[in-house]
């Protein structure tokens, strides 16, 4: 179900732990699939337990905790904003009504044209550069507020 190439970084990762222990790389192997798939589809998810040798249970359980697994499809930029409260303080829920409106979408909505989903998300760890956005589970970016959000769609296109 999974490419060559992507079983290969799926083996690099169980390579890290014990034989016994392959199953640890669960989260690692997600994210492969997540990159070659798309999103974690229930048939993908099972897979990759059965991969690893874990119950597929087990692998929907982490695939369903963390924000950062899609579990159906979604945009080309996935922007993640943080409403905790650090974040909140600094102007987060202005920043994500701003980003509402801006792009006609509301929290796990995805623009018509399929550019950009829009999500809410629990602490990045950077609360001294709130707000906070994450973009596409690899890139944070800071100090959102709606001017830095303009310019930051703009860049988007």
């Amino acid at each position: 179900m999974l490419s060559k190439e992507s079983l290969q970084k799926i083996d690099a990762a169980t390579a890290k732990y014990p034989p016994d222990q392959k199953q640890s790389a669960v989260m690692a192997a997600l994210v492969v699939a997540q990159e070659e798939k798309g999103h974690l589809s229930t048939e993908v998810i099972e897979f990759v337990a059965g991969y690893l040798g874990m119950p597929p249970v087990a692998a929907y359980e982490v695939a369903t905790f963390y924000g950062m697994y899609d579990l159906k499809p979604v945009g080309r930029h996935k922007l993640c904003i943080c409403t905790n409260l650090p974040c909140a303080l600094a102007g987060a829920n202005e920043a994500a009504e701003h980003l509402k409106r801006k792009l006609g979408i509301g929290f796990n909505e995805t623009t018509a044209d399929g550019r950009i989903t829009l999500k809410e998300a629990e602490c990045f760890g950077a609360c001294g550069d709130a707000p906070v956005m994450l973009v596409n589970n690899k890139k944070m970016v800071s100090f959102m507020t709606p001017e830095a959000i303009d310019k930051f769609l703009a860049e988007l296109k």
